[in-house]
């Protein structure tokens, strides 16, 4: 037995989904729900987004493989990315754009280092998830691409999302 391994014990990640306090008093109260929230990477080099799941953990196509540092130099030469997070609400007349935040991100794939803040990252999820927008350290062009993806996702859900989020991603 001292030969055999063990298999290692795999890190999972659990979203609370719908009502975490459904059918508990107490038990849940204060925790999030993720289910409406979502991450999108912006590629500024391409003018492309691309939705994302795995960004919610840091492990999305473009992060897997890269060392990130909070230290830009470690990446210089990289391609510069826009890490989105898009919260989706509803009010009667249906769901739209509640809450848009975007991130910083550098990598260099040649040197498999990236710089971001994860600090940054998880503080501009959670004001998404508030309900906030917060795009205005945005450039101009990613500013668009953004704004044409929400815009060609769901057209319906755009018209429903508020003024500050158009006239942001406007300017």
């Amino acid at each position: 037995m001292a030969n055999e391994e063990k298999p290692k014990k795999k890190l999972g990640f659990t979203i609370i989904k719908d009502d975490p306090t459904d059918g508990h008093k107490g038990y849940g109260i204060g925790s999030l729900s993720l289910e409406n929230v979502s991450p999108l990477i912006i590629d500024v080099e391409e003018q492309d987004a691309v939705l994302d799941i795995g960004a919610m953990h840091a492990r999305s196509q473009t992060e897997r493989g890269i060392k990130f540092t909070t230290n830009r130099e470690d990446s210089a030469g990289g391609k510069d990315y826009w890490l989105v997070w898009i919260t989706i609400d509803f009010n009667p007349a249906g769901p739209y754009y509640a809450g848009v935040t975007a991130c910083e991100m550098v990598v260099n794939r040649e040197k498999r280092r990236g710089y971001k803040i994860l600090a940054d990252h998880v503080n501009l999820m959670d004001k998404s998830m508030k309900r906030k927008i917060i795009v205005d350290h945005m450039d101009a062009p990613s500013k668009k691409v953004l704004a044409d993806y929400l815009k060609t996702h769901n057209p319906e859900m755009w018209e429903r999302s508020s003024e500050q989020l158009h006239h942001d991603l406007s300017q």
